[in-house]
């Protein structure tokens, strides 16, 4: 039996085959040419033409006639070979040549060229698959061998565990299919506290606190809050608490849970819109004595909730002495790499920069400024200030200068090969060192990703005459060598900075200006003491922001207990921008750079959360007296990478 396939051969003799005379109707039917049909002896047959005979003309031995319709439907076309006396029937199913010089009962042969039913066999060795089975072609249209796989079938490969680069859930971790199929490798791990799951269809952690729903700001649902040297007689509860203020921006309860290591500390609920000031037992490693420097296993609290919040620490909360606030960074805006913002000893009391990690084996390598080489030693850092030191979760490792000279650890360089919080400040100082009184300085530090080349500088504003400005020291500190710097209006200072963490210092000053430079820099403020003749605060530190992550919204907190509370508001001339819902008034521009700044006194009647809104990026910074207490911190702000 002969098996028919897409295109076929026929030989026989001419005689055998009946081509019916042009007109000639003896079956009773007309066609538009000639047809052939063939059963499965092979025997052909054809069906009547009309009036389209076969040609052999002169000047060619091969003539076509087409068009003709088999009785199934199929076109053909015909070729006679007047050399050979062949005659060639081509169809959409079949090709026949007739050929007068072949003998044999049924004068058929088909063409073995011509290919089999379907797609021809698979090459030897090919691996296919059929549901979870992997099968090995051999060539002839069969398989030599098959497996049924444990995992999945990947066609050309075989059998493997999974399909490389697919994810999956096992509990609470996400798994990675990796480039060989051979491994599932945890990536990332959801966490329940803050309300996180792994999702099997997606194969990532979801929720409002999961990793990618966040975006980079200051706005996140995991941070670390870390006690840091203070004046000895103003960090001991219950007369002076350390706290942290957790501002829920969202409009459902948030849960709280505050952890030391594996301890559990605290676990609380903010309402909608609202606060939560939760007081934290002080860490003496951290807070007591002038040094040395030291590491403190799960040194630092870790903070989590499972809504997205603001966390503020005070150190402390309530003293109207000495104190301090830092705006903190959750988790998923750390990075690596930062530059120290700090304050020379003064009188025997050390500035410091503590450093804690977030995952476990975190190493952290340490690279002193030119002034930052004189450090008590200790906790695997030398007294040249420089160090690798190993953290794990929770781990803190507080550096802490000299006690005499002009050590001040301003500039320094810390690295980290997992994302690290950096926080840089001062025990108690005098700023400047001739003014009193001293007061606790402290401020998170930004990534150096996060940094710019142009920043709007201004200074707060006096208490009790909020009328006028408080005058400041600016440091402009370099993220890399031979910085050029521009200021809009001028300022007396240098305007090249030689080398890494390099500085320069406008000192007492109420100015107001736009610096750009033409690499990355870092601008830190410090308050001047009450002594100096503008106002009642003492000493505080904030980092200015750049306009490049400036927001349009924020929700701010201050604490209510403080006699008064300010933001400083800076934003492009014209923007229109309110707090709580009020217009914000009184713009002054600075000089003729297009920005405006103006100072407005907080409602100290609510729970101290305050809403800014504006039309374009603004910039805010939120600063409280209590006496000749003081704090100062950035209200604020987007972390987006910046490029160099």
């Amino acid at each position: 039996m002969l098996t028919a396939s897409p295109r076929w051969t026929l030989l026989f003799p001419l005689a055998s085959l009946v081509l019916p005379a042009c007109g000639d109707d003896s079956t009773g039917e007309t066609s538009a040419g000639t047809a052939l049909t063939t059963g499965e002896t092979g025997t052909a047959t054809t069906a009547p033409t009309t009036d389209t005979p076969t040609t052999d003309t002169p000047t060619t031995d091969i003539s076509t006639t087409g068009g003709g319709q088999t009785s199934s439907g199929a076109t053909t076309s015909t070729i006679s070979d007047s050399s050979t006396g062949a005659v060639t029937i081509t169809t959409t199913d079949a090709t026949t040549t007739v050929d007068p010089s072949t003998t044999g009962s049924t004068g058929v042969s088909s063409d073995s060229t011509s290919g089999s039913t379907g797609d021809p066999p698979c090459p030897d060795g090919t691996i296919v698959c059929e549901g979870d089975t992997a099968k090995t072609c051999d060539g002839m249209g069969g398989f030599k061998n098959e497996e049924a796989c444990a995992g999945v079938c990947i066609a050309d490969v075989g059998c493997k565990l999974c399909d490389p680069g697919s994810t999956a859930c096992e509990g609470d971790k996400v798994l990675l299919c990796d480039d060989q199929g051979d491994s599932l490798n945890p990536v990332e791990t959801c966490d329940g506290v803050q309300g996180v799951t792994c999702d099997p269809d997606a194969g990532a952690c979801v929720g409002a606190c999961a990793p990618a729903a966040l975006a980079l700001s200051y706005i996140g649902c995991d941070y670390y809050p870390t006690v840091t040297l203070q004046y000895d007689l103003y960090n001991t509860s219950p007369k002076d608490n350390f706290a942290v203020a957790v501002a829920n921006t969202s409009n459902k309860a948030v849960k709280i849970t505050i952890t030391r290591g594996v301890n559990n500390v605290a676990m609380d609920n903010v309402g909608p819109n609202t606060v939560k000031i939760i007081n934290l037992p002080w860490v003496n490693e951290l807070t007591k004595n002038n040094g040395p420097s030291v590491l403190v296993k799960t040194g630092a609290y870790r903070l989590r909730t499972d809504g997205p919040v603001t966390v503020y620490q005070y150190n402390p909360i309530a003293s109207t002495t000495t104190n301090d606030a830092s705006l903190l960074l959750p988790v998923n805006t750390w990075t690596g790499n930062y530059l120290v913002a700090s304050w020379p000893q003064w009188s025997g009391i050390p500035g410091f920069y503590a450093v804690t990690a977030s995952q476990d084996n975190t190493k952290v390598t340490l690279s002193p400024s030119a002034t930052g080489k004189a450090v008590q030693a200790g906790g695997g850092v030398a007294a040249d200030g420089t160090g690798v030191v190993m953290l794990n979760t929770g781990d803190v490792i507080e550096v802490i200068t000299q006690t005499n000279g002009n050590a001040d650890l301003t500039g320094t360089v810390v690295t980290a090969d997992k994302p690290v919080q950096v926080i840089g400040g001062h025990k108690c100082t005098n700023v400047p060192a001739n003014v009193s009184a001293c007061d606790h300085l402290e401020e998170s530090m930004f990534p150096i990703e996060t940094l710019a080349k142009e920043y709007v500088v201004v200074p707060p504003v006096q208490v009790p005459n909020d009328k006028l400005d408080k005058a400041q020291f600016v440091r402009i500190i370099a993220s890399e060598a031979n910085t050029t710097l521009v200021f809009n209006p001028d300022q007396p200072v240098a305007k090249n900075i030689a080398n890494v963490g390099d500085f320069v210092q406008i000192p007492t000053s109420t100015a107001k200006f736009v610096v750009t430079a033409d690499k990355k820099i870092l601008v830190s403020q410090y308050m001047i003491g009450q002594s100096g003749g503008f106002g009642t605060s003492d000493p505080a530190m904030i980092q200015a922001v750049n306009p490049q992550q400036w927001r349009k919204s924020y929700l701010v907190h201050a604490p209510t207990s403080w006699t008064a509370n300010y933001i400083d508001f800076i934003a492009k001339d014209g923007a229109a921008v309110t707090l709580d819902g009020n217009p914000v008034a009184g713009w002054l521009p600075i000089g003729a750079t297009g920005y405006s700044v103006t100072h407005a006194k907080l409602n100290n009647g609510g729970d101290g959360n305050h809403t800014i809104a504006a039309d374009v990026g603004v910039g805010i910074a939120v600063s409280g007296v209590q006496n000749a207490g003081s704090y100062w911190y950035p209200g604020g702000l987007d972390l987006d990478v910046i490029p160099q």
